[in-house]
């Protein structure tokens, strides 16, 4: 765990000269893979990886919250991943509330609302009594939104999100004529947060893997094959600084 302490502020805070303070991605999405393989390569067990991996989360959402950064989600357990062996899904679900016991204090402090996005109801007990107290108690913080991406898959987002939809036009809360994007998007479980501007994805893979599929119709990709537990804030900042490179047009013409 993090030795408590505030970091320090944004402007007393020496950030990249290459990295343009004012152009930064307001949502930062990340796919956090490559545990597994890293261990392997290690000759060490799979669950030693991702105990690697969340040292890498405490970095970078550390990096995160330093820059000024207002949301990041990351890509913690998914919907298929129940397909994992028994021991291994235990074992990420042990790690969670470790985290969440064991960084709390060190996030509230430091002005981090900790939420999650998913179908939280399937997870085992324990688990969604710590995600329903850490963000009962960091709901009314300003700083980064660490959004925990828990048994979450992009189409069950979607089916979720018309499955809602479609009740409010049975009891007449909709017309068929209010049907949007803002609205389908406000059923999601982002309702309310920008889309990602960036999606990284390390370990070497060139795919989504169900993560966010609304809500990446625009959003920048970054991959490397960088492990996940190898992934330290100088990659977030070379993954920023790509972003920065890029001419957004949205369709358009700029």
């Amino acid at each position: 765990m993090w030795k408590l302490f505030k970091w320090n502020s944004k402007d007393s805070y020496k950030i990249s000269d290459e990295l343009d303070i004012d152009n930064l991605p307001r949502h930062i999405a990340i796919i956090m893979d490559g545990n597994g393989r890293w261990a392997k390569e290690k000759n060490l067990p799979r669950t030693a990886g991702h105990r690697a991996g969340v040292e890498t989360i405490r970095e970078i959402v550390k990096e995160c919250s330093k820059l000024g950064i207002k949301y990041l989600t990351l890509y913690a357990f998914s919907t298929e991943n129940w397909k994992r062996p028994i021991e291994e899904v235990n074992a990420l679900m042990k790690l969670l509330v470790e985290y969440l016991r064991g960084e709390f204090e060190e996030l509230n402090s430091n002005n981090v609302i900790i939420n999650s996005i998913g179908d939280t109801s399937k997870l085992p007990l324990v688990c969604q009594k710590e995600l329903k107290y850490a963000y009962d108690k960091t709901k009314n913080n300003t700083g980064l939104v660490l959004n925990l991406a828990l048994n979450y898959g992009g189409r069950d987002d979607i089916v979720n999100a018309f499955k809602k939809l479609y009740k409010d036009l049975k009891y007449g809360k909709l017309k068929e004529e209010d049907i949007s994007e803002d609205l389908v998007s406000s059923y999601l479980y982002t309702a309310g947060m920008p889309d990602p501007d960036i999606i990284i994805r390390p370990s070497g893979e060139q795919r989504l893997s169900n993560f966010l599929l609304w809500q990446c119709a625009y959003s920048e990709f970054w991959m490397s094959n960088i492990k996940w537990p190898d992934f330290r804030k100088e990659h977030l900042h070379q993954a920023i600084l790509d972003y920065q490179k890029r001419n957004r047009r949205f369709g358009g013409i700029k």
